[in-house]
């Protein structure tokens, strides 16, 4: 599989016009409403598309919010309101999908319907839709999901599709993964809430032990984030963990705390920092075969102690490249220590600034080391820079 490498988007909520290009770790920063979570939404309705149909089930599937149609289409004094929502992203051959949805202000159906719709595998046009009239066949059914059906898996186009059907948006909470609510959107490995945390756990150590030195290396990294943690396990028996009072599921976490009484040191996710249960679904999705090969996760900061957060996100890069195939991640974050972590002399590894421009558009654009940010880094770590305004992406306040 290739990397995704841009992306194109007219019309969708805040994002007036916007063009980025995708790493393969992609960190975006900005203040609160400034479009950062409409740019993974808009990843998501295009999943939908790709998959066959847009609807509000395919986009609560997908971790998008649904909402009015409204809601969805660009709405500025500034500019007219668009006629259509159109989503472009490109691979690194070349490899093409686009797609323009209609989505009626004013007489909204269930299901969005195509105007246009385009599938290349950067040699050749697979599909190549123009506008749709009343002799096609049913607006509101993708046809390059049905034309991927008879490719061939190892076509570009094909794995492109792939990549994009099976994107989610991932925003764990914290009575998920604690196992004590249920989630609403499970999928393997995890739910994008964080259900099913043990038996992800359970399946990435079995999977990692199996793979000799490296895969034992990669375990200690995870476990050496948690400095209170001797080792994690998973067990179907928390007779002697557990409240009976307290919700359950099947499998439970195993923590066992290094500087307790060896006959007293064993809890659950229940009673377990939240800090540690965040970093171990953060680990699942970029280690499990079974995740996406392109997800997002949102806030992926939250409950995070800042020099814990650093860590992790130094962590990301070789953790999405331990597999086979080209894993992409795309991140939100507020808190500035997440920067630390960030590795941007690698080109793989990519920071964003996300900011309203005068008219209230999202503006997306990408932060470089410029040879005076490089100067200013030598005295100050990119999270004193970011807070000093030097990175741009921060509220006008």
């Amino acid at each position: 599989m290739t990397l995704i490498r841009q992306v194109e988007i007219r019309g969708f909520k805040s994002i007036y016009s916007a063009n980025l290009e995708l790493g393969r770790v992609n960190c975006l920063i900005g203040a609160n409403g400034s479009g950062k979570s409409n740019l993974l939404e808009a990843l998501g309705v295009l999943g939908a598309a790709a998959n066959g149909v847009v609807d509000d089930e395919s986009l609560l599937r997908r971790g998008v919010r649904a909402g009015l149609p409204r809601l969805y289409k660009s709405s500025f004094v500034s500019d007219r309101t668009p006629a259509h929502i159109a989503i472009r992203v490109t691979g690194s051959a070349q490899e093409t999908y686009r797609v323009s949805l209609l989505n009626p202000l004013d007489s909204p159906e269930p299901a969005w319907s195509y105007k246009t719709e385009v599938l290349s595998d950067g040699k050749r046009e697979i599909l190549s839709q123009g506008v749709r009239n009343k002799k096609n066949l049913n607006p509101k059914a993708g046809l390059a999901a049905l034309e991927r059906v008879h490719l061939d898996p190892t076509n570009l186009a094909a794995q492109l599709m792939q990549r994009l059907q099976e994107f989610a948006i991932y925003a764990p909470n914290t009575p998920t993964l604690r196992g004590i609510l249920p989630d609403q959107q499970s999928r393997l490995p995890v739910g994008l809430s964080g259900g099913q945390l043990a038996e992800g756990f359970a399946s990435l150590r079995q999977q990692l032990q199996s793979q000799g030195d490296a895969g034992e290396e990669i375990l200690e990294q995870v476990l050496d984030l948690i400095d209170w943690v001797l080792d994690i396990e998973t067990t179907v028996s928390g007779t002697n963990l557990l409240s009976p009072k307290i919700p359950r599921t099947k499998r439970l976490l195993k923590f066992s705390d290094r500087f307790m009484n060896p006959s007293r040191n064993e809890l659950t996710a229940y009673d377990a920092s939240e800090g540690a249960l965040y970093l171990i679904f953060a680990a699942l999705l970029c280690l499990l075969p079974q995740a996406p090969q392109l997800l997002a996760i949102d806030n992926l900061d939250q409950a995070l102690n800042p020099r814990l957060l650093v860590r992790l996100m130094s962590r990301l890069a070789g953790w999405l490249g331990h597999n086979e195939g080209d894993r992409q991640l795309l991140l939100t974050v507020h808190n500035p220590a997440a920067l630390d972590g960030l590795d941007l002399t690698d080109p793989e590894v990519r920071l964003f600034g996300v900011e309203r421009n005068s008219n209230g558009q999202t503006c997306i654009r990408r932060v470089t080391l410029t040879p005076e940010l490089t100067e200013l880094n030598q005295q100050y770590p990119l999270s004193r820079l970011w807070l000093m305004g030097h990175l741009g992406a921060v509220p006008n306040v």
